[in-house]
């Protein structure tokens, strides 16, 4: 069975309670799936977030960045990447030689999903699961639909496996140019997209040899750069 295949049979997973399908717009573009994405209740994890943070940037991008969900300050402020991880972006696509303005960034999952620290103040990312990762994939697939970028960039695991399965690994598949299946799984079409798969930026702040994780995640991000240069 093919890769695209299998990304459509995991899909498939998971109970119809835990859909956001009802809550998207029948017709519009992104201002109105926006809107729309403020009342959705497709999975539980919007009882206690504050905001729905849907994707932000122009509906003409050429490249789509796809991270994992909102953190605490994105989740504060109702916008992608803007703490720490966001600004981490920033600085590197500009050195892959990106205009961080002509992009488009979202998340896999729009809702910040969290526990409380012990002295039941500081809120602690939590990874959303599969249920609510399948959950959210109307969203992220007509964010997609709607801007037909020719690059997506999948920032981590999360992304990685929303976009192309359960099978996905970073470690093996980052900084490659992957077809980008179609939103029935299927294999895409010669000349169609492309994933280019990469450390989320809030694993590079983590990790212990940050230089070295850093400059990886330059070098995956200009993979997808070189591919737009050249109108793969």
């Amino acid at each position: 069975m093919s890769r695209s295949a299998n990304a459509l049979k995991d899909h498939d997973a998971g109970p119809a309670a835990y859909d956001a399908t009802p809550y998207l717009p029948e017709r519009g573009g992104l201002p109105a799936h926006r809107r729309a994405s403020a009342e959705c209740r497709g999975c539980p994890l919007f009882e206690r977030a504050t905001w729905t943070v849907f994707g932000k940037g122009t509906s003409t991008a050429r490249i789509v960045l796809v991270g994992e969900q909102p953190g605490d300050q994105e989740d504060r402020r109702g916008e992608p990447f803007v703490g720490p991880a966001g600004r981490l972006l920033d600085k590197a696509l500009t050195e892959a030689g990106i205009d961080r303005d002509s992009t488009y960034v979202t998340n896999a999952v729009k809702h910040f999903k969290f526990v409380l620290a012990e002295n039941g103040k500081r809120r602690i990312h939590k990874a959303p699961d599969l249920r609510e990762l399948t959950a959210c994939r109307p969203w992220l697939q007509a964010e997609l639909r709607l801007i037909r970028p020719d690059v997506v960039v999948a920032l981590g695991a999360t992304a990685g496996k929303a976009l192309l399965g359960r099978s996905f690994r970073v470690a093996k598949d980052r900084g490659t140019l992957i077809p980008l299946p179609d939103e029935d799984g299927r294999e895409a079409e010669a000349g169609g997209r492309w994933v280019v798969a990469t450390l989320h930026p809030s694993a590079v702040l983590r990790s212990d040899d940050r230089d070295a994780a850093y400059a990886g995640l330059v070098a995956d991000l200009e993979v997808a750069a070189r591919a737009l240069r050249e109108g793969r």
